[in-house]
């Protein structure tokens, strides 16, 4: 953009315009994923819906892509774009509990850590991820899976309502009782329908739980991954917990000698009744080898946040995801071969399982259609130094290679990276047709495509 565009584009904007020319580019355009260096026509950091609509309406006329950034921790870098528009919420991160109501409405740049701290005050949470700094509306949007899911659902399953700029400049909300189609679609269908400006979600209580992370070798993967599968499969839907494979992390509750080791780990809290929680742990304790533990009592929003040290800002990031059926022997033995070569520290394989309270709901209930399967993988690439990016891009793509012959057709769209597109059908299963006539209807023009995108439906006059 020129000058004069940017100039013409500010005079809409009650928030800040960043162009290239502004000292504060760089750090505006940048987002979590520190392989992603793309730049931007414009940085919009909104102040309010109006900016949004505005935002919308310039980018339109002037025929830029836009990208829409809440928390900018879309592994693909979604949340930005080449000579594009960003409509960024960072400072959009208002939240308001209405404790008797048991609701909380934030803002679309609220993070997890954010949130879970609010709503903690009053002793409530909702199912938010396993990363505070997420942000709570791509999580969200894409479904929301994390500790409490067992228990209370998905993310989207707990949302009410949300407020939506659409592609033709319209602020509409979205709920059981409005505009239910575009509600519907929400709720596991990413960002494609429009611009969420702020949610609200059901909460329930939840205030202190007994959680931790017990860590085992790697080569006991399959003693500890056959145990885990049992074990979640029949415990009461209070105990959230995920499979994972690591590096050694530097922890006080780890010797030094197993720091960058390969290893196997139960993450997870029990949200029951608290004097329950240690005994709910005990099996976890004999399941294999234990090379170090830290359980007991602590605030749900420390527990959301256990990995947020190991996961700054600015790492080199590629995912790949599937749902599994289940977590056979077989799959297992992947795990194992590949978790024993986990590249960094900060990389890992993790499963979590989709059971319970999630399965409750059916399938064609939300946009989120794979209500049957009992675990979603995810292999997570994420590590310093952008000259191993080679070497650990070919490590996850080789790792899910090999374990998708034992997962469904489908993944979960908030851990795919941006060569996953072809998958976006299977992820949605007999959904997908539906979410396509509710884009169609919404976005007829595909507006809004920086994401996993979902083709507007051809009419069949059309055709």
């Amino acid at each position: 953009m020129d000058t004069g565009q940017v100039a013409q584009l500010r005079e809409s904007i009650h928030g800040t315009v960043i162009s290239p020319q502004d000292a504060g580019y760089d750090a505006a355009r940048a987002v979590y994923n520190g392989m992603i260096d793309r730049h931007p026509a414009a940085v919009v950091q909104v102040s309010d819906a109006g900016d949004v609509v505005a935002a919308v309406a310039f980018a339109r006329g002037q025929g830029l892509d836009i990208a829409v950034r809440g928390g900018g921790h879309s592994a693909p870098g979604f949340g930005t774009c080449d000579g594009g528009l960003v409509i960024d919420f960072s400072k959009r991160t208002g939240i308001r509990v209405d404790a008797a109501a048991q609701t909380a409405r934030a803002e679309a740049g609220t993070t997890w850590s954010g949130f879970d701290h609010a709503t903690h005050t009053y002793g409530l949470a909702t199912t938010g991820g396993i990363i505070g700094s997420t942000g709570i509306a791509g999580l969200t949007l894409g479904g929301g899976i994390g500790y409490l899911a067992r228990r209370h659902g998905l993310a989207c399953d707990n949302l009410l309502q949300a407020d939506v700029v659409l592609a033709d400049g319209r602020l509409v909300s979205a709920s059981i009782d409005e505009n239910e189609d575009l509600f519907w679609a929400l709720r596991g269908g990413g960002g494609n329908f429009g611009v969420v400006t702020s949610l609200e979600y059901a909460l329930h209580p939840v205030d202190t739980v007994y959680g931790g992370v017990v860590i085992f070798p790697a080569s006991a993967g399959r003693e500890v991954g056959g145990f885990f599968r049992e074990y979640i499969a029949a415990a009461p839907e209070e105990f959230g917990a995920f499979l994972g494979f690591h590096q050694g992390p530097p922890v006080p509750f780890l010797p030094e000698e197993f720091h960058g080791t390969p290893i196997c780990v139960v993450v997870g809290a029990w949200s029951g009744a608290l004097a329950d929680g240690a005994r709910m742990w005990e099996p976890v304790l004999a399941a294999g080898p234990v090379l170090g533990q830290f359980t007991g009592p602590m605030p749900y929003p420390a527990v959301n946040g256990l990995f947020d040290a190991l996961l700054p800002a600015g790492l080199q990031a590629y995912w790949k995801a599937d749902f599994m059926g289940e977590l056979s022997d077989a799959a297992l033995g992947v795990a194992v071969d590949f978790g024993s070569k986990v590249p960094s520290v900060q990389s890992a394989n993790h499963f979590y399982p989709i059971d319970g309270a999630v399965q409750r709901v059916a399938a064609d209930a939300t946009a989120f259609g794979y209500r049957d399967v009992g675990f979603a993988p995810v292999i997570a690439g994420m590590w310093e130094d952008p000259a191993d990016n080679e070497a650990n891009i070919n490590w996850v793509r080789d790792y899910w290679t090999a374990l998708h012959p034992y997962a469904e057709a489908g993944g979960y769209i908030n851990f795919m990276d941006a060569d996953d597109q072809h998958r976006i059908q299977e992820n949605y299963r007999g959904n997908f047709d539906r979410l396509a006539a509710v884009k169609a209807k919404y976005d007829p023009d595909n507006v809004f495509h920086l994401n996993q995108n979902i083709v507007p439906a051809v009419p069949a006059a059309s055709r």
